[in-house]
């Protein structure tokens, strides 16, 4: 009887040493024959970009820049596309903000579609149709503003068209830097022929 069983046992042993290895065969013929075939012609996709252009105009995509100023500020830059200097040429931005958070709290904000940057003067120049913004409220629209790189300082080079709490202000020029009177405290003023309209409760 033990011996049957032994026997039984080794014939089912041996049998499942040659099964197990032809289903396994036939289950990863069947995966091949099902999977999707694979077009050898098909291309991968390429971007276009003119490597010519590239190398005599080199660019940075997004690039950004943080620092902080002589007076404690901290200064934030950040563009869609920057051209670096070359020569007799001076770095160029599109699609730039500046973000400017001085000691005092306050925050100042500064969209523009383009900006050249002046090493000379340590100042970058917004044009294009520049807005700033402020924690204060204020929300101005001018041409072009001149923003210091290493100390807080912001001046419009053209007129300006501004709301604020007090109502709507036009001037023909406006600059944001440190308050002479007071330490520590910064200040924007409208100046060259201010017009105030005044909407109380505003």
């Amino acid at each position: 009887m033990i011996m049957a069983r032994a026997d039984a046992h080794t014939r089912l042993v041996n049998w499942l040493k040659v099964a197990l290895p032809l289903i396994a065969l036939v289950l990863l013929a069947t995966l091949f024959l099902l999977a999707d075939r694979i077009d050898p012609e098909d291309a991968l996709p390429y971007a276009e970009v003119d490597v010519e252009a590239r190398a005599r105009e080199p660019r940075m995509t997004a690039p950004t820049y943080a620092g902080t100023t002589s007076d404690g500020a901290a200064l934030t830059l950040a563009a869609d596309e920057a051209r670096p200097a070359a020569e007799g040429t001076a770095a160029k931005a599109q699609g730039l903000r500046l973000q400017l958070d001085t000691p005092d709290g306050s925050r100042t904000e500064l969209l523009a579609p383009s900006a050249v940057m002046d090493q000379t003067q340590r100042e970058i120049v917004l044009s294009g149709g520049v807005i700033v913004t402020t924690s204060s409220g204020y929300r101005l629209e001018t041409a072009e503003v001149a923003a210091k790189l290493d100390r807080s300082g912001l001046e419009s080079r053209a007129s300006v068209s501004a709301t604020g709490p007090g109502g709507e202000i036009e001037a023909g020029s406006m600059s944001l830097g440190q308050d002479n009177q007071t330490a520590g405290a910064y200040v924007l003023v409208f100046k060259d022929g201010v017009r105030l309209i005044y909407r109380p409760g505003g």
